[in-house]
């Protein structure tokens, strides 16, 4: 049975593995693709963007009744169909014109669509082609030639600043580029404009000699490139695709651990209910992984436990009863040898027999008190709680106990009427027993003080006598502990009073501490019971 559990475990988790790596590959092919379509769109914007932007600096700087001219010229030379249409007219969606309220290039392909609106203006031109040739790139290079030839030497490197030059870097030579063949330098020196490859770099650079008046050796050559195949994928959408793969996995990881966690906190509170007496507890066991294992494991250390504390109950009851019957037959003996004997000496002895059968019955009483405090904890019951005036309690427990200790002073601290929902019987055990505690070591005096907070009510019960030491203060509410090794009557109890007072107060979902009195030296224990709403 485990050995299924545990091999069917292993797949389910290599199956939701297998699945979550799936899932991720499938996003990072997606996420690739997606990169790379807007990479190929910026790389025809960039390619689109010198032709484009020298067109558009002409024409807004052309009076619209020459306009027209400008394009049949710009028509012939690139082989492109050109219009220019009101850019409130065209048909374009939203972020369409919010990229060319940017200044920005629109690019489709298949057929080439090209678009970009006039500077500071309100027409938009279209350019139109079947494709994307080496003609584009010499007209754009002849026209962008021609413009600067027209244009003051000292206006050049503006004019080119002002121009989106897009993967076409341009840069203005004072002498004929190194590495050309005298075939090349002719077509320069003819007015052609001659393409050179960049093996190593997989790119190509644009030469173009500008038409000049000037002398021969005051000639300029405009080179664009190098212009590269735009195959690698640029690092500012590396680190987006690695973000995203990262959250993703962040993502993966964080539901399967909140899961874990989810489970591992119902464990915890079970074993915390468990701690707390409620040994009915037990996990729901889901699945049969290494937490299902986990909950299996509890759930049968939970029944272990439960069975051993409730044998222990019942053995303790079961002896507890047993012992009442040959102790009330001692005592029925012992009252019947009284009755048959006159002699004082014979007497005495009968008098001593029967307090020590009194002392055992009353510890007979008190095993049988804590075994069922005990099993009420174990089975979770709930104490029948009722509203119990504290202050009148507080009196009855000092009404109880004055006449037993006349050399003492038991008081009432000035404290106002309180009123808890409690199990009345055992509340007063409880006090009761730490007043007798008390009584048992004080020199002169014991005071019971009540305390009334928002969420609980506290009771003190101080006296003058020598304290507890803090090492020492940990054992005392275990059963049968005691300060010293004397079993004797004068030492006090039987050890089980303050582990009495300990279980009613885990009853009551209270507890009982120890420390210091601050008034009267000795030692202080506090009751701190919780305040708990009355049932409907």
């Amino acid at each position: 049975m485990r050995r299924v559990l545990s091999h069917g475990s292993f797949l389910r988790f290599y199956l939701l593995l297998g699945i979550a790596l799936l899932v991720v590959f499938i996003i990072a092919l997606a996420g690739r693709s997606f990169i790379e379509q807007v990479r190929r769109e910026d790389y025809r914007e960039q390619l689109a963007a010198l032709p484009m932007s020298l067109m558009t600096q002409q024409l807004a700087a052309t009076p619209l009744e020459q306009r027209n001219t400008l394009l049949e010229r710009f028509s012939e030379q690139l082989d492109v169909q050109l219009t220019l249409e009101p850019i409130n007219e065209a048909d374009l969606g939203y972020f369409e014109r919010s990229r060319l309220e940017r200044g920005r290039i629109l690019v489709a392909e298949s057929p080439w669509l090209l678009q970009q609106r006039l500077p500071s203006d309100t027409w938009l031109l279209q350019a139109r082609l079947d494709d994307w040739s080496e003609h584009q790139w010499h007209g754009s290079i002849e026209l962008l030639g021609e413009w600067l030839a027209a244009t003051p030497a000292e206006e050049r490197d503006g004019r080119i600043a002002q121009l989106r030059q897009g993967s076409w870097p341009l840069q203005l030579l004072s002498s004929m580029p190194v590495g050309l063949t005298a075939q090349q330098q002719a077509q320069l020196a003819s007015g052609n404009v001659i393409t050179k490859l960049v093996s190593d770099k997989l790119s190509i650079t644009l030469l173009y000699q500008l038409p000049s008046q000037q002398l021969p050796g005051e000639s300029q050559w405009l080179q664009a490139g190098p212009i590269s195949r735009g195959d690698t994928l640029p690092l500012n959408l590396h680190l987006p695709l690695l973000v995203g793969l990262m959250i993703v996995l962040s993502l993966i990881i964080y539901l399967i651990m909140r899961s874990i966690e989810a489970r591992m906190a119902r464990l915890e509170l079970a074993a915390t209910r468990i701690a707390s007496g409620r040994l009915e507890t037990r996990v729901k066991v889901e699945s049969g992984d290494f937490l299902g294992r986990l909950g299996m494991a509890f759930n049968g250390m939970a029944n272990q436990v439960q069975s051993l504390l409730r044998g222990q109950q019942e053995m303790i009851r079961a002896v507890s009863h047993e012992l009442r019957t040959p102790v009330a037959r001692i005592r029925f003996a012992v009252q019947m040898v009284e009755d048959m004997t006159d002699q004082p000496a014979i007497r005495r002895q009968l008098q001593g027999i029967d307090a020590d059968i009194a002392e055992l019955d009353e510890l007979v009483d008190e095993i049988l008190t804590y075994a069922r405090l005990g099993g009420e904890t174990v089975n979770g019951a709930e104490l029948e709680t009722a509203l119990v005036e504290c202050r009148a309690m507080a009196e009855r427990v000092i009404d109880t106990l004055s006449p037993l200790h006349k050399g003492l002073a038991l008081a009432l601290a000035p404290s106002p009427e309180i009123e808890l929902l409690a199990e009345p019987r055992y509340l007063q055990r409880a006090v009761q027993n730490l007043v007798g505690n008390a009584c048992r070591h004080a020199k002169s005096q014991v005071v019971i003080q009540l305390w009334d907070e928002p969420n609980l009510v506290r009771i003190d019960v101080e006296d003058d006598g020598p304290g507890i030491p803090p090492e020492a203060r940990a054992d005392i509410f275990k059963p049968f502990a005691r300060l010293d090794d004397s079993r004797a009557r004068s030492s006090g109890g039987y050890g089980l009073g303050l582990s009495i007072v300990q279980k009613i107060m885990a009853g009551h979902g209270g507890s009982v501490t120890i420390d210091t009195s601050p008034t009267l030296g000795g030692a202080r224990f506090t009751l701190l019971v919780p305040r708990r709403d009355p049932p409907a």
